[in-house]
């Protein structure tokens, strides 16, 4: 979408107000201080390393039914809300270094028929968090502080962000059925040892990873593992299986840290679905993301290299 120059300052400016993530009233960091924890790195590749190998030997405290005890108050880092991949500094973007350990080059592994439609939804469509939509699974821990409540049959994870929540079923029930998709998506979560696993589908497909425009479709399954490592630590592992937008599963890892401030409580963002303020980049030119199906996705992969074979042939 090609737009004047004037234009295009002002929906700089505009991207500026409404896609930089929010600082919380309490000016809470968006990852607590690491000095005290057995891997303080919060870089992605080293941060793996190590909490795997603590998690080996640490004991978690422990609920009454003998589970792991993730109750409590967590914050993470940003920068893969921005971009997944590695990215400097800019007056829009914290910056930071690649959210992905796999593959090992940080890169994200994208079909190109899903690259090309990567760059439309950048240039064409309004962000989801933006218009106060849902984030989605994992965009949902990106950013911000959260509450997590735990019992013998679910883990829910509160949320500042857009009134957003997650409710985790632990009690070992079915997947509801494709054809009922939600913008959270259908998580379930098993025990593997000390590891909580939690793998969820049927996401709506409105949603972005990142404010890159990298998507998932209908289709996708998302499986994490939160794994504790030191009192105040979880490792938290995210694998994105989309294979037709993706040419391989790859796989994210961050930590959360604990927020150990005692008057700390969740704060409500003030944001509601179709928010007003988005007019402004609707008069750039800029509309909501539709979403995108797994059929919608099968058949511009097919077109896709249906051109590309044409082209080569000639």
């Amino acid at each position: 979408m090609r737009i004047p120059l004037m234009a295009a300052a002002a929906a700089v400016a505009v991207r500026l107000v409404f896609l930089t993530p929010v600082v919380a009233a309490q000016e809470i960091p968006s990852i607590p201080p690491t000095k005290e924890s057995v891997c303080p790195d919060n870089n992605p590749v080293p941060l793996l390393a190590c909490a795997r190998e603590r998690a080996k030997t640490f004991k978690a405290p422990r609920t009454r039914d003998g589970k792991p005890d993730f109750s409590g108050f967590w914050g993470g880092t940003q920068a893969p809300h921005e971009n997944l991949e590695a990215h400097p500094r800019t007056p829009d973007d914290n910056g930071g270094p690649s959210f992905i350990v796999d593959p090992a080059d940080g890169k994200v592994p994208m079909r190109a028929w899903a690259e090309v439609k990567r760059r439309e939804n950048r240039a064409k469509y309004i962000d989801q968090n933006a218009q106060c939509f849902q984030s989605g699974v994992p965009r949902h821990l990106y950013m911000g502080q959260y509450q997590w409540l735990q019992t013998p049959t679910r883990l829910v994870q509160l949320s500042e962000e857009t009134n957003a929540y997650r409710n985790i079923i632990l009690d070992a029930r079915p997947h509801l059925g494709r054809d009922l998709v939600l913008w959270q998506g259908d998580s379930r979560g098993r025990w593997e040892g000390d590891a909580l696993v939690v793998v969820t589908k049927n996401q709506v497909g409105r949603g972005w990873l990142d404010q890159q425009g990298r998507f998932v479709t209908d289709a996708a399954t998302v499986t994490e593992r939160f794994t504790m490592f030191d009192p105040n630590s979880i490792l938290w592992e995210i694998t994105i299986d989309d294979p037709l937008v993706y040419t391989r599963p790859f796989t994210m890892a961050s930590a959360l840290r604990r927020n150990l401030r005692a008057d700390f409580e969740i704060w409500e963002e003030s944001c509601y679905e179709g928010e007003s303020n988005t007019n402004s980049l609707r008069n750039l030119g800029y509309r909501t993301y539709p979403g995108f199906s797994a059929k919608e996705a099968q058949v511009a992969k097919d077109a896709f290299e249906r051109a590309a074979a044409a082209g080569s042939s000639k």
